[in-house]
This record gives structure tokens, C-alpha cells and sequence, in this order.
């Protein structure tokens, strides 16, 4: 590699000379990704295409207290770079340390690392070597199921990083919220928000952007082309996106690999293999039927839901409004948020009389809270059907934590043998899910 060539490709992603745009902070997971550099670990930021894992670094970058010079930044989807291995990784941190001569251990961020053939070795050797601390990003989670879980296993330490919270939507969106007082102050601000974040939303380039619907394309494009077709060299890449938009089509549903191949033209061993790598690349979310024994787990259909409902709606076939399910992904999203700091299993519940309700929460052996969601604006409008599913969940798995998360309704009412507490879902996006 030209050395030349190889610093003007570097000095185009680093600070050395200039400020890089880093785009609005995200608090919490540079908070994290900061707290986790001091420990002796190479950190992983993982999630989907375009949810800011590369502005984090940046971010992270400008926020640490050394020098300029004493940070690396090789983003590998510059297209100069070609195809990479580990030795033109090698070469590349020589030609670094040649030209910057760091004062310290360098922080080196290897932006969609997952491109670099056999980066996993470099990685490590340079961890145990000491010659830099190491933080990686991928919009894959093979990094961490294949690559990282076999030569990195106890030496990394996790940031998922997810498409804009609510609360960072509107924080995108020049609506701060602090406390309640705000909350209670900018209540219709929020609630015009909350129509804008369940239609597109919250990548933070969508959020920002007035042509939404057209990059929430191009991101379902890249993601299955760049992430799933030139990695996994798929041929049948028609059957590929009408499984990805069959399925965003069906969020909030229970689907099994026989009812997508009645709509899709493969067998099932390929739909399966299919569906792995879309939920590989962040695109997709499954979650298992609760139940006590692993069989009936792994029988029962699973539910489907969206990374974000903007790239649902803008890819999925819409045949009638139904915010109910689109509230339901939302609701879910924001528990695998939570689920990313907090060990916590989602499950949804249902048993032989067809009652159902969305969400069993699950903490060690613990169930913690049960969770049904519903698009209500009053007590009238909250179906008879769905509190009976939670009155029976409650008294089946012998917990008495209920909640209704509906559009707008609020009030705490006590049915049948149970309290059950109802609560919009703007307010609970906002408040931690208490």
C-alpha cells in the first residue's frame, strides 16, 4: 500500500487537521462506551446500518482527553480502501504510527471492521500486546456470534446501539425534556411527535432529513445488499427482499417459516437460513412464545417485529392503518433497548383459548411484568378481550405487575382480581418504563 494514498484516505476520517461533523450527542452511549474504555477490553459497537454507530465514535473520540494525534479512525467502507486483510491492517497502523508518532497508547477505531479479512487476529494481538486500546463497530452481529465469541472470548465488552429513542427523537427535534415539568409543558409538542416518530421513525438522518420516506428506502437497499448479499454471496435475491418486506409487512405478528414459504416461492431450510441473516444485520426482531417448557418454545410461532417502524412503513405493504401493531413494535424496541444493559428475556404469552398478551418480561427467574398494548384514547375503547388476557396471564404465571400501554388513555382500575395500571405511550417512552 502506498503510504501517501493510505494517509489521505486516513486524514479525510480523523481529527488531526480538522473537526469532523460528529452530529447531536447521544448521552447515554457515549456515557457507556466511555465507561467501558477504562476497563482492559476491546469494545464492540454493534446495530444496525445508519443508527449512529459511526458518529459514536467520533463522538467518543472528541470526548477522550488526549491529544488529537493519539487516535486512529479507519472507516472501511471508504471505497478506496478495496478489499483488506489483516496484514494491510498491519501496514496501515504502521503507516500511522510512522507519520503521528503517538504519545501514548493510541485508541483505534475500526469502523464496519467486519469487511477486514481475519481482522479478529489483529484485534487480538494487538489488545494482549498493549500497542492500542481497540474499539470496533459492525452492523453485523456475527461480529460478536462468530468472529469475537471464538478469539476474543471474556477481552470485549458490548454497546448496542438502536435507532433514536423517543426521548432522543425529540431531543433531535429541539424539544428538551428534563423533567416532568417539561413533560407536562410540552405535552402537545410530544404528542405531535410521537405521529412523526410512529410514522418514519427514528434513524437520526430521517429525523433530521425532509426527504424520509426516499432514504428509508435507500437504507433497506444498502442494508440488504452490503450486509447480507455481497457477504453471504446470495443468489436468490428477489426471494431475499420479498421475504425482508413480508416480513415488515407482518410486524407485531406470529409468523412461522411454513406461512412465510405460503407467500414466498422457497423452502423452508432457506427461509430459515434467510431470516438468521436478517436478524444478523439488526433488520429484524423474533420473540419466542413464553412458556415453562422449551419444546412448546420452540414449536409456537414467533412474533415478527421491525428494528424501526419508519423502515416498516416505508418497505412493508400497507393495507389499512393499524397504529395498534405499529405502537406494539415501538414498545417492543424500546425493551430491547432496555434488555441491552439489563439481562431480561421477552416473551409474549398465549394460551389454549387463543388469549394473548404482548409481553411477558422475564428477569432471572423472576417474571417481573406483564404487558399488554393497545390503541385506546379511552376507557371505552380499551377492548374487553385484551384485559381478560392479562387478568388470565396474571393469575397463569403468578404476576400481578399489569400494565396497558395505550395511545392516550390513563387511569389505574381494578378488574376482577387485579389492578391494572394504563399509561400512554408517549408518557411511558419518557419515563424509563416505570
Amino acid at each position: 500500500m502506498q503510504e501517501d494514498y493510505v494517509l489521505e484516505i486516513l486524514n479525510d476520517w480523523n481529527l488531526w487537521r480538522k473537526n469532523i461533523e460528529s452530529g447531536v450527542t447521544r448521552e447515554a452511549y457515549l456515557k457507556r462506551a466511555l465507561e467501558l474504555l477504562d476497563s482492559n477490553m476491546v469494545v464492540t459497537i454493534i446495530g444496525i446500518r445508519r443508527a449512529g454507530k459511526s458518529f459514536l465514535t467520533r463522538q467518543i473520540a472528541k470526548e477522550l482527553a488526549v491529544p488529537s494525534k493519539n487516535t486512529l479512525m479507519i472507516n472501511f467502507e471508504d471505497m478506496r480502501f478495496g478489499s483488506l486483510n489483516d496484514s494491510d491492517l498491519e501496514e496501515i497502523f504502521q503507516i500511522y504510527l510512522k507519520n503521528l508518532n503517538p504519545e501514548d497508547i493510541p485508541y483505534i477505531f475500526l469502523d464496519e471492521v467486519h469487511r477486514v479479512k481475519n481482522w479478529e487476529k489483529w484485534v487480538r494481538t494487538t489488545h494482549e500486546l498493549r500497542r492500542g486500546k481497540v474499539i470496533v463497530t459492525s452492523s453485523t452481529s456475527h461480529l460478536l456470534k462468530n468472529e469475537l465469541s471464538t478469539l476474543l472470548t471474556g477481552r470485549h465488552l458490548d454497546v448496542e446501539v438502536f435507532p433514536l429513542s423517543f426521548k432522543e427523537f425529540l431531543n433531535f427535534k429541539g424539544i428538551k425534556i428534563r423533567n416532568k415539568l417539561d413533560i407536562a409543558h410540552k405535552k402537545l409538542e410530544i404528542k405531535r411527535a410521537l405521529d412523526e416518530y410512529t410514522e418514519f421513525g427514528g434513524f437520526p438522518e430521517v429525523t433530521l432529513s425532509q426527504s424520509k420516506k426516499e432514504i428509508l428506502i435507500t437504507y433497506f437497499e444498502d442494508i440488504i445488499t452490503k450486509d447480507i448479499v455481497q457477504r453471504y454471496k446470495i443468489l436468490k435475491v428477489d426471494k431475499l427482499l420479498n421475504l425482508a418486506r413480508f416480513y415488515l409487512t407482518n410486524i407485531s405478528s406470529p409468523i412461522t417459516f411454513n406461512s412465510a414459504k405460503k407467500s414466498i416461492d422457497l423452502s423452508v431450510d432457506t427461509i430459515k437460513t434467510f431470516s438468521t441473516y436478517l436478524q444478523s444485520v439488526y433488520l429484524i426482531i423474533f420473540i419466542k412464545r413464553f412458556s415453562y417448557k422449551i419444546k412448546e418454545q420452540e414449536k409456537s410461532p414467533r412474533k415478527v417485529y421491525s428494528i424501526d417502524v419508519g423502515i416498516s412503513n416505508a418497505i412493508g405493504f400497507r393495507f389499512s392503518e393499524n397504529k395498534g401493531k405499529l405502537m406494539e413494535n415501538i414498545v417492543l424496541v424500546e425493551l430491547m433497548r432496555k434488555k441491552s444493559e439489563t439481562p431480561m428475556e421477552i416473551y409474549y404469552w398465549k394460551d389454549e383459548q387463543n388469549k394473548e398478551v404482548d409481553f411477558i418480561l422475564k428477569e432471572g427467574k423472576s417474571l417481573k411484568q406483564i404487558i399488554q398494548v393497545t390503541y385506546a384514547s379511552s376507557r371505552d375503547e380499551v377492548k374487553e378481550g385484551e384485559l381478560k388476557a392479562l387478568n388470565k396471564a396474571s393469575k397463569a404465571l403468578k404476576c400481578e405487575n399489569l400494565l396497558c400501554i395505550t395511545w392516550e388513555y390513563e387511569d389505574e382500575v381494578q378488574y376482577k382480581d387485579n389492578t391494572i395500571r394504563f399509561t400512554p405511550l408517549w408518557k411511558w417512552l419518557l419515563t424509563n418504563n416505570k
